[in-house]
């Protein structure tokens, strides 16, 4: 009967150890050997919950602490498993990258955000480029980041609670990493006579005590904070004029 006995054992001058093969021939007179070089860092002996994070599980290989990954990756995982110091990389890039994707989904929970945002954010905590662009694919994948989705949610949200000129929310929408494509196009059939009356019609509300002088200098210099041209300014004034003049006159009737 032949026999094999296999051990590892380390040889200067080889990063990883060495497995050793002894077979004895069927008439047990001689060993054959034979030796090759093995990538095998070891066995998990242990998966367990980290204490404070509990999405997080630390892996012991021959009873020893090696790194934590994320529950996800770990599911993968089992006691009796061998790892090669490839999959050990593997699975601390992998783990880099989910960390990152869960931190990403944080920010779109709160808020929709465009990919630069995102990308900005990710940047500020040291995630690296590459895992930066893998987690933007996933994202995109799932749908939840389209920068022109982004851009007209924006739109609409402005002009529904703080209305203001194209021009100011283009460059708004610039210093998000709104690609100019996606901004126009979330512009499409914007008003920006219709904002700005819009505006000018709740601003004026607060300078009724005024004169109208003073009335008309106040609402020219909001106007032009929200980024509306000189021209609009004037007739969207003279609009409002004229709306006042209806409303007097029909007060007068009414008497």
């Amino acid at each position: 009967m032949r026999g094999v006995i296999r051990s590892q054992i380390v040889i200067s001058g080889f990063e990883n150890p060495v497995s050793i093969a002894l077979s004895r021939s069927r008439k047990g007179s001689r060993f054959l050997c034979s030796w090759e070089v093995s990538n095998v860092a070891g066995v998990i002996t242990a998966l367990k919950l980290q204490r404070r994070k509990k999405n997080r599980v630390n892996v012991f290989i021959d009873d020893q602490y090696q790194f934590g990954v994320q529950g996800i990756i770990a599911a993968s995982l089992k006691v009796g498993q061998e790892l090669s110091e490839a999959d050990i990389e593997r699975l601390k890039d992998e783990d880099e990258e989910q960390r990152a994707y869960e931190r990403a989904l944080r920010y779109l929970s709160r808020r929709p955000h465009s990919e630069k945002e995102i990308a900005n954010k990710l940047s500020r905590n040291r995630i690296e480029i590459n895992v930066q662009d893998r987690v933007l694919k996933r994202l995109r994948e799932a749908s939840l980041v389209d920068d022109v989705e982004f851009a007209r949610v924006w739109v609409e949200n402005r002009q529904t609670f703080r209305p203001r000129s194209g021009l100011m929310l283009r460059s708004e929408l610039r210093g998000k990493g709104v690609s100019k494509e996606a901004i126009e196009t979330a512009l499409e059939g914007f008003d920006e006579a219709e904002a700005a009356l819009t505006v000018a019609r709740k601003a004026c509300k607060r300078y009724g005590d005024l004169t109208e002088e003073a009335s008309n200098r106040r609402l020219r210099q909001f106007l032009a904070r929200r980024g509306f041209s000189f021209e609009l300014i004037s007739s969207t004034l003279s609009i409002l004029k004229d709306e006042g003049s209806g409303s007097d006159e029909k007060s007068e009737v009414e008497k």
